[in-house]
Formats: C-alpha cells, structure tokens, sequence
C-alpha cells in the first residue's frame, strides 16, 4: 500500500523516531549505570567491566611474588628486606622492570618512593593512586605489602586487557620503608609524601645500628638526596583524587567467617611512649624488701596499668601494648636500678586513645612516687591521628564485591599502613584479603593465589570507576 503523506514529513517522522530510540536507549544506559555504578557506554574509554572480562593472570602473579621473595638476607620460607640494602636494591629495580613491561611510565623520587603511572584521556585532572610497599622486617613473610604492589600492577594488566580506557591517570606507587626496621621511623616514604616535617627534620640526626645516616645509606643505595630535596617531595590536595591499597588483613577474621574481601573503613594509628624508672640496686639477698626502691617492679606495676586502662575505655578498639621491658644490670641476683618501657597504644578514636595515654602517665607518676623511684623518662615518641576510610571510596568497593559476586564486610585496620598518611593527601580506602590464620611478620606468612585474585578484581574494578568520575 503507497502512503499519500508527502516524502519530507516521512523523512521527518522516521528520524523522530530514531530520535525516541535513541533517547530511550540512552536512558536505559544511564539506569543501568546509576544502578550498578559501573558505565555501560560501548566505547573504549567506558568500557563495561563484566566479571568475565576480568582475567587474572594467577600463574604469573605468584610467579612474582615468589622471584620478589628471593631477594632476601635470609633464607627462605623467611624474607629480610632492609632498606637501601643491596637486597632491597636489587627487589627495586625488579619493580621498575616490572612496571616498564606493564606499559606505566616510571619515576623515582630522592628517598626511592617509585612510581609507575597509566596516562588516562584527560592529563590534567588528578590521578587515582594505588601501592603499597616491599620491605620486610627480618624473618617475615613475602606477602605482608607485597600484595598491594605486585596485586595493583596486575590490577593495570587487567584493565589493559579488558579494554579499559581511564579517564583520569592511574598509578601504582611503591613506597619506601613502610617498616621502621633500620632507622626507626615507619611509613617513612608515605610520610614525606604527606609533607610531615617532623620526620624530614629527623631524617637529619638518624642512624642505623652500625650508626651509618640516613643520607650515607641512601647514597650507598643510588639516592644522592640532601635535606633540602626532602621538602621538594611534599604533595598537595590536587596531586591524587584518591588512593586505595590492596593489603592481606594481617588478622584472622575474614578466614574465620569465611569473607573474602574485607572493606576497610577506617585505620587506627599508635601513639608511642617510652618510659625510664630510677631507682636504687643492690644485692638480691642482702637488701630487705622493705628497704628497696625496685625500678624493675614500678616497670612491671606500670605494665598492668597500661593494661587496666585500655580495658577502662569500654572499646574492644582501644588497644596496649607494652613490648619493651628492660632491666638494668640484669642479673638475677641484683635489684633492678633502671627500667626502660616501650608502649604502643591504639584507637581509631584519636580522644579516646589520648585519654589512655594520659592516664598511664598519671600512674606513672603514682607508681614512681609510691615506690621511691624517679620517673626519669615519660615521652611520647609519636601521636599519630587515626584516618577514616572516604565512604564514597567505600561504596565503589562495595559495588565492586558486588558485581564479581563476592562476600564482604566492613572493618578496621588495627594495624596502620602507608593509607593512614595517604589520607592526609587525597581520600582513602583499603582492600583486606584472608590470610593464614591471620599471621603476619613470620615466614608463616600466606594468602592463597584465589584470594589475592579475588582482591586483584576489586582493586582494578574500584580504580576504574574512580578514573572515569
């Protein structure tokens, strides 16, 4: 049958109702995104995410993992990675390699911080971070830090594959010295990046236990840095619009409960304090007791208060610790006449935490005055604030279990991590994995390959959603 209606209000009603497909089309698009957080657009710097498009490379990744491990000053299953040693040197540029054959751009900075950036479309906007660190106090595990280099790398590798196009840049940053093994100070990458100038001006007194400084030993290392490159490293708010770090959970919980991702929420920071009782020694046998002034019992009366008032707070995240006790001659048949404590306290309530603090110190002056000791030393050697977790971060983790069909749950990180400084620059989110009966910082140390793809997933779904906000 020929239509009587003339050829241009034909032409005009069929690309109407082009135009109505195409909006309705694009509606769907824009619910199906709104609903699962993730775009649906079919071209290639909004790629859609499917679980299926995510391959985990897991014979590759552990191989990594294991050939990382070998660079140690101990022999395996144990892993002793100190900073600047010629171990820790050699594990350095393994990185570097690693990151060069994933496509990244790599830098360095003066302390050895090392980083490895994927250009997104639009330069100029903030990138997304992700890392974690390398080193490994003595006699440790492989996969305590490691997991969140070797993991967000292979998080590059499958977006790459995958098709994925990102927005904003991403970058994987291997951080110096998270562990306080050599000069004492922890996360000490992650804090000059935060621009702390405490810790930049007690890089200009420190040494090691062979009282080599902190600049001879970076120089040894290959880092030819002066005290005035240290400022130079500060960033700004501008310089991240997020960072994320994909860690084993160093607790037992998710393996209990049978949870595979763990969604940190927030990060609970020490504060430090060493303590020095004086008293008077003497001859275990010929000093009666009543005559005694024993720096050794105030030391160890101080230690049950410091128990006694982080049980007083009435939060299971208030936490002590006393793990120093020295004794001064040591022998057991001469009275203590010094005590030197080392005390770490935690809360993810930084009031809460202080207020242990404060009550420790007033014990410490009851104890000391009551015992006829002097309390020659009470300093509190750091005071860190806790760090909370970004929710819109939390979301995207969320969504992301989601999406890949994996159990989750909210928690803490009772220990404290590179994030917790990361959170002064940019917001902030962690990534838990189970681990072996949650062991950490032994050669005990292990999270099974399915595990660590598991966190892999949501760390490449997490990081492209928030390189295409």
């Amino acid at each position: 049958m020929t239509s009587n209606l003339p050829r241009p209000f034909l032409l005009l009603s069929f690309l109407s109702l082009i135009a109505a497909a195409s909006y309705e089309e694009d509606a769907t698009r824009r619910t199906m995104e709104e609903f699962s957080g993730y775009p649906t657009s079919p071209h290639p710097s909004a790629l859609s995410l499917s679980p299926s498009s995510l391959s985990v490379d897991m014979v590759g990744l552990q191989r990594q993992i294991d050939e990382l491990a070998a660079f140690s000053d101990t022999p395996a299953p144990s892993v002793t990675r100190i900073l600047y040693s010629e171990k820790d040197v050699l594990a350095r540029s393994y990185i570097k390699s690693l990151m060069e054959e994933a496509g990244l751009s790599v830098r360095e900075d003066a302390v050895g911080n090392i980083f490895g950036r994927w250009n997104g479309a639009e330069a100029g906007l903030a990138a997304v971070a992700t890392g974690s660190h390398i080193d490994a106090i003595p006699y440790s595990g492989k996969y305590d830090g490691v997991v969140g280099v070797l993991g967000a790398l292979e998080a590059m590798r499958v977006l790459r594959r995958s098709g994925f196009q990102p927005r904003r840049s991403l970058e994987v940053i291997m951080f110096t010295s998270e562990e306080p093994t050599r000069f004492g100070i922890s996360c000490l990458g992650s804090r000059l990046l935060a621009g702390i100038e405490a810790v930049a001006n007690a890089l200009k007194h420190v040494v090691d236990g062979q009282n080599n400084s902190f600049f001879d030993a970076a120089k040894g290392a290959g880092y030819d840095v002066h005290q005035e490159d240290l400022s130079n490293m500060f960033l700004t708010k501008e310089s991240y619009s997020a960072f994320l770090e994909l860690h084993i959970e160093q607790g037992p919980i998710l393996e209990q409960e049978g949870v595979s991702i763990g969604i940190v929420t927030a990060i609970a920071a020490p504060a430090s304090i060493k303590v020095e009782f004086e008293g008077n020694g003497g001859h275990a046998g010929a000093v009666l007791m009543p005559a005694r002034n024993d720096a050794g019992l105030a030391a160890a009366e101080l230690a049950l208060a410091v128990e006694k008032h982080v049980m007083e707070s009435g939060s299971i995240d208030t936490v002590g610790t006393v793990g120093i006790l020295e004794l001064h001659p040591g022998a057991i048949n001469s009275i203590p006449s010094k005590s030197h404590l080392e005390i770490d306290t935690r809360d993810i309530d930084e009031k809460r935490r202080n207020t242990v603090i404060e009550k420790i110190q007033q014990s410490a002056t009851r104890i000391a005055k009551a015992r006829g000791v002097k309390l020659s030393q009470f300093e509190i050697v750091n005071q860190d604030p806790p760090a909370l977790c970004e929710g819109s971060i939390i979301n995207a983790m969320e969504v992301a279990s989601q999406h890949l069909n994996l159990t989750h749950k909210l928690m803490i990180s009772r220990a404290y991590h590179d994030s917790l400084f990361m959170a002064r620059v940019s917001p902030m989110g962690m990534i838990f994995i189970p681990c072996y009966k949650g062991y950490s910082h032994k050669p005990e140390e292990y999270a099974s390959i399915e595990d660590i793809a598991n966190g892999v997933k949501v760390l490449a779904l997490t990081l492209a959603k928030l390189s295409l906000d």
